[in-house]
């Protein structure tokens, strides 16, 4: 019989306090809900479609949302990318895959589509507590760019993961900062290099980036790139953005970081 610790159960509870689990079938998600009830849940709110899931979220300001992987009038694939490309509050809320289908193809559809957790049926509510505790304690960084919105994907599914750690931001505090970096300078150019396919989007990721950016130059006391970073968040503060009047910005924080603009936007499209 699984029994979680109390202060466990007193860590996550803000997190399982409202959540909405999006499951066509009925009997599945009368299980679930019980079992979320159990682990501290106070509101569980179910939707048995994609719209339907929707029009729920657009009210509801959950803290984990479950999807069963597919369903009838279901993709919880496409409800993924859908939240995550939202103006919802709950646009980064953790998501939950279910599925009994669990091939590689699917893990990697839900990790691409900005899941943060897989689960496989049957499950046990053993396997069930890891992923709620996961998602509830163990943050990830949060990706904001133009053909991905969600999760770092590098750590997918981290309740199974048990091997050796392989990433640059492993080593050291110092390595961390150098990948943090990186990665918001090749999101910004890939997200000019992207504009016209979802201007929306990469205003947002581009907006994103620029604090980043900001805020890593200040606390690095790179007064170049924490100028030409606060330029850019400054112009992207000031209203209406296009993708002309942004391209300058950008390549002045790309030659900043000593980078070759027109070479690395080739190489983001």
């Amino acid at each position: 019989m699984f029994t979680a610790d109390a202060r466990t159960l007193s860590r996550i509870e803000p997190a399982v306090r409202r959540v909405v689990i999006v499951e066509p079938n009925v009997a599945a998600a009368r299980l679930l809900s019980d079992v979320m009830k159990g682990l501290g849940a106070r509101e569980v709110y179910v939707a048995v479609n994609e719209e339907s899931a929707l029009e729920l979220l657009r009210d509801v300001e959950p803290g984990i949302i479950f999807t069963e992987h597919a369903g009838e009038a279901l993709s919880g694939e496409a409800l993924a990318r859908r939240i995550r490309r939202s103006n919802m509050a709950c646009r980064t809320a953790p998501i939950i895959m279910i599925t009994n289908e669990a091939t590689a193809a699917a893990i990697k559809g839900a990790r691409d589509a900005g899941v943060h957790e897989f689960l496989r049926k049957p499950y046990t509510i053993g396997d069930l507590f890891k992923r709620v505790e996961n998602v509830a304690l163990k943050s990830r960084p949060w990706v904001e760019a133009v053909g991905y919105v969600g999760p770092d994907r590098r750590r997918f599914n981290s309740g199974e993961y048990s091997g050796a750690r392989k990433r640059r931001a492993d080593g050291s505090a110092a390595a961390g900062k150098i990948d943090v970096k990186d990665q918001a300078i090749r999101i910004l150019a890939a997200a000019i290099s992207q504009f016209d396919q979802d201007p929306a989007q990469a205003v947002r990721a581009i907006q994103q980036q620029a604090q980043t950016l900001k805020t890593l130059a200040v606390k690095a006391g790179d007064a170049k790139l924490a100028i030409a970073a606060g330029g850019l968040e400054a112009l992207m503060g000031s209203g209406a953005v296009t993708k002309a009047g942004l391209t300058r910005p950008i390549e002045e924080i790309l030659a900043t970081a000593r980078m070759t603009p027109a070479a690395e936007m080739a190489r983001a499209s």
